[in-house]
């Protein structure tokens, strides 16, 4: 899991000038909406200029990802032609609550992959998880197909399902988020957090960061441009602690070439969780550094 997925930016399929300018604000990944932040008289119009969108503009580096319609709705399948047609890199599914959603939306997938000869496996997905019950099969979801990247949690929808609200502590959100997140990372897939609404309270947006890397997500979310930089200053390693993962990580090899079993630092001794989790600093620093 080296590349990163920090911020995957929406931005609503039906804003040209949005589409055009995404890839400036630096997020990880731009998640172009087909979804909930379009209306019914304008998903024909969104599709038609994501689908150019991704077709015509160099993002560069950027990965592109587009959360389409269910299948349920009526147009998702019509959202799946469009966007592997364009070349998009992932497909996000909205309220997925069992595996047999991924396949379906993979079955898809495939015919449009093979109609429009690109490889066959080539058009990665993500399934983001906005009900109770999704969440309860939140493992079956994440290791459905090796197409699947990683899962999320959609918290609008999931408290509105569990007759609660959202609340600044975020309370009410953390056994769904302990669940995804231990099904990814059981299944070896990325966890991405909900979004963060209000962005005019930068203290609480950075409160909710700080939670949810420690927690261990991989990323969020984000609504706005702004949200961007704050996320990826809290994701990235300090130059203190890529420095003591640094000597970690020397430690264990002089170890190693010793034939040591036990590893020892100022003292302490290092285990391999401990190495294990230099490592990943390491390699965040780097890609970060990249980025």
């Amino acid at each position: 899991m080296s590349q990163l997925r920090r911020t995957m930016l929406y931005v609503p399929g039906n804003n040209p000038g949005m589409l055009r300018d995404a890839y400036i604000y630096g997020a990880d990944s731009l998640m172009f909406d087909l979804e909930d932040s379009i209306a019914l008289n304008e998903k024909s119009t969104a599709r038609f200029l994501v689908f150019n969108a991704i077709k015509d503009i160099d993002y560069g580096n950027k990965e592109i990802v587009v959360r389409i319609n269910s299948l349920e709705s009526g147009i998702g399948e019509e959202d799946i032609y469009a966007v592997v047609a364009a070349g998009v890199d992932v497909i996000r599914l909205p309220k997925t609550e069992t595996a047999q959603d991924v396949l379906d939306v993979e079955a898809i997938i495939e015919k449009a992959e093979i109609k429009y000869n690109k490889v066959v496996g080539s058009t990665r997905m993500m399934a983001a998880m906005e009900s109770p019950l999704g969440v309860m099969n939140a493992y079956s979801i994440a290791t459905s197909t090796k197409r699947l990247l990683g899962i999320a949690i959609g918290a609008e929808d999931f408290v509105t399902n569990m007759y609660t609200s959202r609340s600044a502590d975020g309370s009410e959100l953390m056994v769904a988020r302990s669940q995804i997140l231990m099904a990814a990372r059981a299944a070896k897939v990325y966890a991405i957090d909900t979004v963060y609404s209000d962005v005019d309270n930068e203290a609480g947006f950075r409160k909710e960061v700080a939670l949810i890397k420690q927690l261990g997500f991989d990323g969020k979310s984000i609504i706005n441009p702004r949200q961007v930089n704050i996320v990826h200053e809290i994701y990235t390693p300090s130059k203190k602690e890529v420095d003591k993962a640094t000597r970690v990580i020397e430690a264990s090899h002089e170890a190693e070439k010793k034939g040591l079993g036990v590893i020892s630092l100022d003292g302490k001794m290092i285990d391999k969780p401990i190495v294990d989790r230099a490592e990943r600093v390491v390699t965040l620093a780097k890609a970060a550094e990249e980025q």
